[in-house]
């Protein structure tokens, strides 16, 4: 198993541990910071090792617990890593948030690539669906906890251009919603965000792909901006935390106004 970096601090059983796939920008960095200074201990993953390494170290410069570990959700074994590592680290897993996922293209769906389709199929839905059985089968040894899917607006309406990540955004909607429903009696409590545009390496992503710019993304929300990674990762905190208790199988719009027109 491949770890970059880790705090030295022993393990605080009494703190809550949270992992969080695609940590190590944009809203799943966010939401590292927001949640270590907390109280979480937190467990950054992914495939920027650089990046999760200086997450990690301004974490625990301000205080938190945090540590690193190289995953990858488009691998099975690294997706079990992942949560061993966790384990192996701070003794458990109480939250979970499943935010790698990817865009490849934004053309019509007669125009599109299916080996790029199939790309995004396997990121951004066997990767949840994966990391989710693994978080769950921990999660159940542990007597509960709480996990977040990233979904999106797009995965709540149609989207033009968009057709190939609007169906893996909406099987992300169905996986959060079945889940919580599979485990509503053993304390497990799942939940998904639906961000509208966000300024994040995704939307830049899709811009730089020639659809879309950056007065018509902003222009989609009734607040006429995008939204910012801490805003979501906001709303992410709040599913994850106690507050939330009865919230379950909740997919929480955080849109601008979007899914109000």
């Amino acid at each position: 198993m491949e770890s970059v970096t880790e705090t030295t601090k022993d393990a605080n059983k009494t703190k809550k541990v949270a992992l969080i796939t695609g940590g190590t920008t944009g809203i799943g960095k966010e939401t590292a910071l927001i949640l270590a200074s907390r109280g979480v201990q937190v467990v950054v993953s992914g495939r920027r090792e650089e990046a999760g390494k200086e997450l990690v170290n301004a974490i625990n410069a301000q205080g938190g617990e945090a540590s690193f570990v190289f995953g990858d959700v488009n691998q099975e074994d690294s997706i079990k890593q992942m949560i061993e590592f966790t384990v192996q680290r701070y003794g458990r897993l109480d939250m979970a948030v499943n935010n790698a996922g990817i865009t490849l293209e934004t053309k019509r769906i007669g125009d599109s690539d299916p080996d790029l389709f199939e790309k995004m199929l396997h990121t951004n839905v066997m990767g949840v669906f994966l990391c989710m059985k693994y978080q769950i089968n921990q999660m159940l040894e542990n007597g509960g906890g709480s996990i977040v899917n990233l979904a999106s607006i797009a995965g709540l309406n149609g989207m033009p251009y968009s057709g190939a990540y609007a169906a893996t955004k909406h099987a992300v909607v169905g996986l959060t919603k079945s889940g919580a429903l599979d485990y509503a009696t053993d304390n497990i409590r799942i939940n998904a965000i639906a961000p509208g545009t966000t300024n994040t390496e995704i939307i830049a992503g899709a811009i730089s792909l020639g659809q879309y710019d950056y007065p018509t993304v902003s222009a989609m929300q009734p607040m006429n901006r995008m939204g910012n990674p801490s805003e979501m990762a906001e709303g992410i905190a709040w599913l994850l935390s106690d507050s939330a208790s009865f919230v379950t199988g909740h997919i929480l719009s955080i849109d601008g106004g979007f899914q109000a027109k």
